[in-house]
């Protein structure tokens, strides 16, 4: 089967590979989508390159070709996303049985399920409350999907900061309340005149930047929430650990490692998509051939206007 190998920075092969033995426990794939993740599009650009090389690929979705004795949950023909730890980018994966869920026939961007369990998990421990004052800092793809979520927990107003204008009119058209280019415009001015000078009860930084958690500490109430959704790679980050404590932030790390943590937010944002309670499908933006992975990867790291994300499409479903 073809599968994408990353050999290292910029340097990336579709080779042929052995499919991997089936476990009894186990399901077979045939790969339909995968979205390519920021940290991926990290790798190409060099950061982190000690982790390469490496097949690629963890935001998977596909049909069932075949399943182990074990298996009972899913049916060979059902459609179904899947968290794998790597390899997305092939004709064909295998994963847990545990591991799966299914997707309904309706949904055409079922490959959001990975990064959307992730958001779901961030969105649930971060608690917002009905009629609070919401802030998210990075209106990118996960800026985007934290919006949505976020949307459904019924909050009084939601303001949007990125420097990007493109993200920021996807933003409006997603509902936000306000939105604010940051090297326009003030957002400490434009929050305190949204809350009447109180501030956010509830910031989302999704920016994985200094900047971001500064821009958080500065609009974020008194015991107000400052949930840390960004991915801080790189350098070592700073904050003014005194005014944090002064203002007795309710700080929130949104990451999370547990597989079983993983799955149960997979599981409820899979179920609000199949639903039609949530509609992701616009954020899937770019569609590449798995022979054009570089491509996508080139795009992602680009950015370029109306860019959100970028989704390879091996099969059809």
């Amino acid at each position: 089967m073809r599968a994408a190998l990353l050999q290292g920075p910029g340097r990336l092969e579709i080779i042929e590979r052995p499919a991997d033995e089936l476990q009894p426990s186990q399901v077979r794939m045939r790969v339909t989508q995968c979205g390519l993740c920021t940290s991926e599009v990290d790798l190409w650009l060099g950061r982190n390159d000690d982790l390469l090389p490496a097949f690629i690929g963890h935001e998977v979705a596909g049909v069932v070709a075949e399943v182990g004795r074990d298996v009972h949950a899913v049916s060979v023909g059902d459609r179904v996303a899947a968290w794998i730890h790597e390899g997305g980018f092939a004709d064909e994966v295998v994963a847990e049985e545990a591991h799966v869920v299914k997707v309904a026939a309706s949904v055409d961007y079922p490959a959001v399920a990975e990064p959307l369990a992730c958001v779901v998990n961030a969105v649930e421990l971060a608690a917002p409350e009905l009629a609070d004052n919401v802030l998210i800092i990075g209106a990118g793809y996960m800026g985007a999907l934290v919006q949505l979520v976020t949307a459904l927990k019924g909050p009084q107003s939601v303001i949007v900061a990125d420097i990007r204008d493109d993200a920021l009119l996807r933003a409006e058209a997603l509902g936000a309340t306000r939105v604010v280019n940051t090297q326009r415009e003030s957002l400490v001015d434009a929050v305190a005149e949204i809350t009447d000078g109180r501030g956010a009860d509830l910031t989302y930084e999704v920016t994985g930047i200094q900047t971001g958690l500064d821009l958080a500490g500065e609009t974020t109430r008194m015991s107000g929430k400052l949930c840390i959704v960004g991915y801080h790679q790189g350098a070592p980050r700073s904050i003014p650990l005194g005014r944090w404590n002064w203002m007795a932030f309710q700080i929130i790390n949104a990451h999370f490692r547990p597989v079983e943590t993983i799955m149960a937010g997979m599981r409820k944002g899979i179920e609000l998509v199949n639903a039609g309670a949530l509609d992701v499908s616009p954020l899937r933006t770019n569609v590449y051939r798995l022979d054009d992975l570089a491509a996508a990867f080139e795009t992602a790291a680009a950015k370029p206007s109306g860019f959100v994300k970028a989704v390879v499409e091996t099969a059809r479903a």
